[in-house]
């Protein structure tokens, strides 16, 4: 097993979620959020949260699940949604001001180094768990985050080959241009495709009773509803496929926007969009008492 504390972005890119990825999530934040509701339905369902109990949400993005676990949690319990992203950060204050949720609170700053001033009964991330450049230091730092016996509930990506809403975007790409190989466990979305490298990382942070289901489901590009057109946009503008065209002719840009039209075309069902299918982990874990 690679060591999980190599220093990754020697050898590939991490992703800037302080900065342009942010703001790329921000800049199509009813999409995304559309086309991820039903996973984080599902982490929701398996969390089962309680009245009274501190959540810290981790990765919190714009604040919609910090927002969801408010409402379970009730006015005794309370949610604190930490992200890296100052953009995505003050879209979650936005929506917390709207709603009126006075038991959420949002801070931005890197869940590698938060202390928080007392330990949370639970923690959970949807999709924003991956990214660590140093998984183990910062589950680590994580796992001191709760009490004794406090579980964390996580959900990210499964395997490559699973998701094809993803990797059938790369493959249009890839008849353009040449495509970098993708490093196994570097941060990204698939940093935790491998269950057994994942289970390993939180029980060398401290963790003990790690629980990996399957959860699977057909996901809208581009949200609910969207048309294939949409989907081109918003895969141009805010996912891999659009990051890597970046900086190519206008030409190329567009014959790529055709075939992933094509590609959208074959998965549209009206008044529901593009329907692609994908695969994520949900996983549990619990704060073993002998790191507190």
């Amino acid at each position: 097993m690679a060591d999980s504390r190599i220093d990754i972005s020697r050898i590939a890119p991490t992703e800037d979620w302080a900065g342009e990825m942010g703001a790329r999530w921000l800049a199509g934040i009813d999409q995304f959020e559309s086309m991820i509701a039903p996973i984080g339905d599902a982490l929701l369902a398996r969390a089962a949260f309680t009245a009274g109990e501190r959540v810290l949400d981790l990765g919190c993005g714009g604040g919609a699940t910090s927002l969801a676990i408010a409402a379970l949690a009730g006015p005794n319990g309370s949610v604190t949604g930490i992200d890296i992203s100052p953009d995505l950060i003050g879209k979650a204050r936005e929506r917390a001001r709207a709603a009126g949720a006075p038991n959420v609170t949002f801070e931005c700053v890197d869940a590698a180094n938060f202390r928080p001033e007392e330990p949370f009964d639970r923690m959970v991330s949807r999709f924003g768990s991956m990214f660590f450049p140093h998984p183990v230091e910062a589950f680590t730092n994580l796992h001191d985050c709760l009490k004794k016996g406090g579980r964390i509930d996580l959900a990210v990506w499964g395997p490559p080959r699973d998701n094809p809403w993803m990797m059938e975007m790369m493959g249009v790409v890839r008849r353009h241009i040449d495509v970098p190989p993708a490093v196994p466990r570097a941060p990204g979305p698939f940093a935790f495709e491998d269950t057994d490298y994942l289970s390993t990382i939180l029980i060398e942070a401290g963790f003990m009773d790690v629980d990996i289901v399957p959860h699977e489901g057909l996901h809208p590009v581009g949200g609910v509803g969207a048309s294939p057109e949409a989907a081109v946009t918003f895969a141009m503008s805010s996912l891999a496929a659009g990051r890597l065209m970046a900086d190519q002719a206008d030409e190329l840009r567009r014959l790529v926007e055709q075939d992933l039209q094509a590609l959208f075309a074959r998965h549209h069902i009206e008044g529901q969009g593009v329907l692609m299918a994908g695969k994520v982990w949900l996983v549990t874990a619990v704060s073993a008492p002998s790191r507190q």
